[in-house]
């Protein structure tokens, strides 16, 4: 039974009177957010690859990586979206394509151009610094942050199945090979990105130089810590199965998108659509707004919101220019 407690805040205190309510948790059903970190030559891509193949019937692969991806088409179905400049807010426009396309996986491979390549993360707060008076790059982040966040919020907004790789900082270390000799093997470090980034995704995965996927964070239990030699399909569909053993979702993703485009929405019902956009958190859903353009969906609804009600205040004006 759901728990109801009225709150009441310190006098004037923002959630005054505001009902908090517990209710029962239930395991919905879930799309994949999985994210493959390792050093060049882990196999990121192509078990990337073989994951959404598993996940899902139609595939798009934002590609960073000079058509990496496209050396195994002969063995795997997808369409590809190269891109040539790594700007975040590129990727949450990519993004918004891919949805308007109704891919069910999408797979940015890699991530990292958008941390350290040409327009990336780094670019953006040394830009930023330059423009200030203090050129001071610390000071930087804090305008710089939150277009990194809006990536990311895009990127586990997705309406469908989010694969990642990363590249990992690569380092050296001697090992006895199977000879005896001592020889250099290659293993990877932390992904090249922001610190915590893996705490944004359901699944992480460490591979390494001899196609070995290690998962290092796993919110499916049966997963936990499992070591898996050069992945194959099995591998995704026990994700595919973790993530459909559940209830279907109350809302779908999908269903507020096609209300946000409904040519019948009125301001009132697109108020209250934001709020469940909100209650949701998915105002920053990508997706195509009614002209094609990529968006996201809490910008949409805002939009059309504000028009609606200019459109109602115009129609209100007319009426009563007519009446008088």
């Amino acid at each position: 039974m759901a728990q109801a407690i009225q709150a009441a805040a310190n006098a004037g205190g923002p959630t005054q009177h505001t009902l908090l309510q517990f209710t029962r948790a239930t395991k919905e059903k879930a799309k994949a957010r999985i994210a493959l970190c390792g050093p060049s030559g882990a196999g990121k891509t192509f078990t990337g690859l073989t994951i959404a193949t598993a996940l899902g019937s139609s595939i798009g692969v934002i590609d960073t990586e000079r058509g990496s991806a496209s050396k195994y088409a002969d063995e795997f179905a997808f369409e590809r979206l190269e891109l040539d400049q790594y700007d975040p807010r590129v990727l949450v426009e990519a993004l918004g394509v891919a949805a308007g396309a109704g891919f069910d996986v999408v797979m940015v491979d890699s991530l990292t151009h958008f941390w350290s390549g040409s327009g990336g993360m780094l670019e953006q707060v040394d830009a930023i610094a330059r423009r200030s008076s203090s050129n001071n790059t610390f000071a930087a982040w804090k305008d710089a942050r939150p277009i990194e966040r809006r990536m990311i919020d895009a990127l586990v907004s997705y309406p469908g199945h989010v694969i990642v790789t990363m590249r990992s900082k690569t380092k050296y270390e001697i090992e006895q090979n199977g000879s005896g000799r001592s020889a250099p093997k290659k293993i990877g470090l932390a992904p090249e990105q922001r610190d915590g980034i893996e705490y944004e995704f359901d699944i992480v995965g460490d591979m390494d130089a001899d196609n070995v996927l290690t998962v290092t964070k796993s919110r499916a239990r049966a997963l936990s810590s499992v070591m898996v030699p050069q992945p194959t399909m099995e591998f995704g569909l026990r994700i595919r199965e973790w993530l459909e053993a559940g209830a279907e979702p109350a809302v779908r993703l999908k269903a507020l998108i096609d209300r946000a485009l409904d040519p019948e929405a009125t301001f009132e019902s697109l108020r209250d659509l934001m709020q469940t956009v909100r209650k949701q958190r998915v105002t920053a859903a990508p997706m195509l707004d009614e002209n094609g353009k990529p968006s996201t969906l809490g910008e949409v609804i805002l939009r059309r919101g504000k028009e609606k009600k200019q459109q109602a205040a115009a129609a209100a004006t007319t009426t009563e220019g007519s009446a008088a």
